[in-house]
């Protein structure tokens, strides 16, 4: 189609706007030519006009549109973004269960994988369907007479929530697609929606320019992006979404129906979506994949977009029937997982860092070295005991990792490589920072320095105390309370309420606007609640969770001072180490002087105690542990305490619930052996919540 007819047909329509068979005419040539050149540029990654162009034909659809508002079709290019929010996500049940995909690590996986499958087909030799396995969130479409309909988050499998207008907002995805022209009356499609590696760097540098955080990585930036209650905010992430699969079809006529995993995936492409086509590959025989997969894995860095494995499918619909599933996952798939993103690097330099409760921290300086996508300079090596158990030396060749795709880590040291002129790591007897002599229990790994007015400390402190958990400064980050600190204004907690507002001003990068900004985000943190304020003090294992255990057991911070280790000990949630730890804090004069000195200053430490909420949870204790992948973990526990229920910060035979989400650790371990704790998915959570 050639753009400039259309758009100066379309204009000699809009001459002749009181006739309305002339409107209807352009409306619909207009909408046709849109959709084509949408599908061009979001799925097909091959635009024919400028964006200008583009733009133009989209402002003159709106604007005869506008003129005829009863010839507007809920499937109109001008219909992604509707008005207003959403205001809550309704819970709905998919048509067929999204089940999890069973995962192998290597070729013996696949193998055993591979001999149970022929086995249950009873055929020698089986044709597989190999495509990515996105790394993104996913989402389930049902379209009803061709019309997208509804669109939901995977949720626990079952049900999940309902987000059709964020996922309109998604140019790769079509509001109306032509499934009638294989029979399908109601058809149920699975996708995952993305934010390429591009558009997330361009994203992230918008964040940097408005001192926003950045966000973690693109799944998180996907994953986030479509709970956002604003679809016009969703708009403007560029996301994608490649849809793999055709999980549930109402049809009048079956025979018209692909008969192949392959064959589904590119009748998804001819119907307009962003289909792995191009990515898939078809494979005879378990090698031929193993294989595939292991050549793959080496481009993995190249693509536009997060992988972190392969699927496997048995490309046979027929065959994928008869294999059927277990109540977790299909028998006729498996994800490969590629291995976590190595490289090896050499240990230039070691430097010790200090915590604000004085715990010494070694973080290893390492030649730059790109990982994933991100150059990794520096890597914690956590304690001695760490760096000895490794054998880790200065200028050493080191083997490192990103945990997870994110958090560097380094596995090993290769010793066969050392030359002689390696060092062993020396540990400070002392702090860098005060020269206090360093002390170290024997229940801990950690040295510390406990000068508890180590100039390191301070600011740490001060870092804490500002940050989004406990008092929520904004624009009173890491480098402005470190600037502030060298020119003498910020020396301790109680100093944040008296800086010199004019001062800053005439700083270099700071405005009148963003000072006072500052000023206001300042103010407003003297009416935090009592719970925040104690989270904010830093205490050794106090956190959010204690604090506001705390809160609710006191009528003002400072009866804490009056109160022994044995009566700390009565509230709940609270045992031997924290009840020590919070006594010694409130017995060091310092402490107390600091405290009365803020509530001079307008801070709240008389508690605002909530009355117990009465609800179907009423009595029960929950913790949650790993990483949570539908809410974050502090809407999580709202959920739980709106119900009546109780959030404890570890595991006791007082937990009667843990949640487990993924990468869970050593809470999960300790819970398994207390018999009478309930260990809970998080879909199984959310199904108690409902």
């Amino acid at each position: 189609m050639d753009a400039t007819i259309v758009l100066n047909k379309s204009r000699e329509f809009l001459q002749h706007t009181n006739d309305p068979e002339a409107a209807s005419g352009a409306i619909e040539l207009l909408r046709d030519v849109i959709r084509f050149h949408e599908h061009r540029y979001y799925v097909m990654n091959d635009p024919l006009i400028a964006d200008g162009e583009f733009d133009a034909l989209f402002k003159l659809l709106e604007k005869i549109e506008s003129l005829h508002p009863e010839l507007i079709q809920p499937d109109s290019p001008t219909q992604r973004v509707g008005p207003g929010m959403t205001k809550q996500f309704q819970t709905v049940q998919h048509l067929v269960p999204m089940l999890s995909l069973e995962n192998s690590y290597n070729a013996e996986d696949l193998i055993d994988w591979d001999r149970k499958a022929r086995e249950l087909s009873g055929l020698p030799s089986l044709e597989y369907c190999v495509e990515p396995k996105f790394d993104g969130a996913s989402i389930s479409l049902i379209y009803e007479n061709d019309r997208l309909a509804r669109g939901a988050t995977r949720g626990d499998g079952v049900e999940g929530e309902e987000i059709t207008l964020n996922l309109k907002q998604i140019k790769s995805l079509p509001l109306t697609a032509p499934f009638s022209a294989y029979g399908i009356k109601q058809a149920e499609i699975r996708g995952e929606v993305l934010m390429n590696k591009h558009n997330f760097i361009r994203f992230n540098e918008q964040m940097a320019e408005h001192n926003l955080p950045p966000l973690a990585n693109p799944r998180n930036a996907a994953s986030g992006s479509l709970r956002i209650k604003d679809a016009t905010l969703v708009g403007k992430r560029n996301l994608e979404a490649f849809i793999y699969q055709l999980a549930f079809v109402n049809a009048t006529d079956s025979t018209q129906l692909p008969h192949s995993h392959g064959a589904s995936i590119d009748m998804l492409w001819d119907l307009g979506f962003r289909s792995p086509k191009h990515e898939k590959k078809i494979l005879s025989g378990i090698q031929d994949v193993i294989d595939y997969c292991t050549a793959y894995e080496n481009k993995r860095d190249d693509l536009p977009y997060e992988i972190d494995g392969l699927v496997i499918k048995v490309n046979a619909v027929e065959l994928q029937e008869k294999l059927g599933m277990t109540t977790h996952h299909p028998r006729w798939a498996i994800a490969y997982k590629f291995k976590a993103r190595q490289a090896t690097s050499i240990l230039l330099n070691v430097e010790f860092q200090v915590g604000r409760t004085g715990s010494i921290t070694p973080v290893a300086k390492i030649q730059p070295v790109p990982i994933g996508g991100v150059t990794v300079t520096s890597i914690s090596l956590h304690n001695q005991d760490f760096i000895r158990e490794k054998d880790i030396r200065l200028g050493d060749t080191v083997l490192v990792e990103r945990a997870g795709d994110v958090i560097p880590y380094i596995v090993k040291s290769f010793p066969e490589l050392r030359k002689g002129s390696e060092a062993p790591i020396q540990f400070p007897t002392q702090c860098p920072a005060c020269t206090s002599n360093l002390v170290k229990s024997e229940e801990e790994a950690v040295w510390r320095c406990v000068n508890e007015s180590c100039p390191a400390q301070v600011i740490e402190r001060i870092i804490h105390f500002t940050s989004k958990d406990a008092m929520d400064i904004r624009g009173l980050g890491e480098a402005n309370i470190r600037k502030f600190n060298e020119l003498g204004w910020l020396t301790d907690i109680p100093s944040i309420y008296t800086l010199p507002f004019d001062a800053i001003r005439s700083l270099e990068g700071f405005g009148a606007k963003s000072a006072t900004n500052l000023e206001e985000a300042i103010r407003k943190s003297t009416t935090q609640p009592l719970h925040r304020l104690i989270n904010a003090l830093g205490i050794r294992y106090v956190g959010e969770t204690t604090a506001k255990t705390i809160a609710q057991s006191i009528h003002h911070l400072l009866d804490l001072a009056e109160m022994d280790q044995e009566a700390l000990q009565h509230m709940e949630d609270v045992g031997t180490k924290v009840a020590e730890s919070i006594h010694h804090f409130f017995h060091q004069p310092r402490n107390i002087a600091m405290l009365k000195e803020l509530e001079t200053m307008g801070l709240q430490l008389t508690s605002t105690k909530k009355e117990a909420v009465q609800g179907s949870l009423s009595g029960k204790t929950f913790l949650f542990t790993g990483t949570l992948t539908e809410l974050k973990r502090s809407e999580a526990e709202a959920l739980a305490e709106a119900q009546g229920g109780k959030i404890l910060s570890g595991v006791s035979s007082k937990l009667d619930f843990l949640i487990v989400g993924e990468d869970a650790g050593s809470k999960l371990e300790k819970a398994k052996k207390i018999p009478s704790i309930k260990i809970l998915s998080e879909g199984e959570f959310l199904k108690m919540m409902r």
